[in-house]
């Protein structure tokens, strides 16, 4: 159960924080905004790991090396949420990330990619992620 509200308030923020950057970005600048909120959280970051952390530095260099362009995802994601928000709007762009977000997930889990445990993709996998798409294109639909 603990997952499934941490899912949920993940993508509460994920969906506030979009906005909240994008805004941010309008009046500052996209690159801007990006070194503001990135700069944030690595301040917060480095004080919840003071206050919270309990694992080990010295054993960074036996991480996958893969696994350290983690961090670099964190440029792309944020600079992408705000142009994608900026140029559709919140409920398309984050529905399209969702969208992406499963698939690519999918993906993982189908090949058991970064050491997850491999989980077959079915047909009705296949059917719920076309229902997905179909919604975000009848939000996109204009009636009148």
């Amino acid at each position: 159960m603990l997952g499934v509200i941490m899912s949920i308030i993940a993508g509460a923020a994920m969906s506030i924080q979009g906005v909240m950057n994008t805004r941010l970005s309008e009046g500052i600048g996209l690159y801007e905004s990006n070194a503001f909120v990135q700069g944030t959280a690595f301040v917060l970051s480095i004080i919840a790991m003071l206050v919270l952390g309990n694992g080990n530095w010295k054993e960074l260099g036996s991480v996958n090396k893969l696994y350290l362009l983690g961090g670099a995802l964190g440029l792309v994601i944020t600079i992408t949420v705000m142009v994608g928000i900026k140029n559709l709007s919140p409920t398309i762009a984050i529905s399209v990330i969702l969208i992406a977000q499963l698939f690519v997930a999918a993906l993982i889990d189908a090949f058991g990619l970064m050491g997850a445990e491999k989980v077959a993709f079915g047909w009705s996998k296949y059917v719920g992620l076309g229902l997905m798409i179909a919604g975000v294109l009848l939000f996109k639909w204009k009636l009148i």
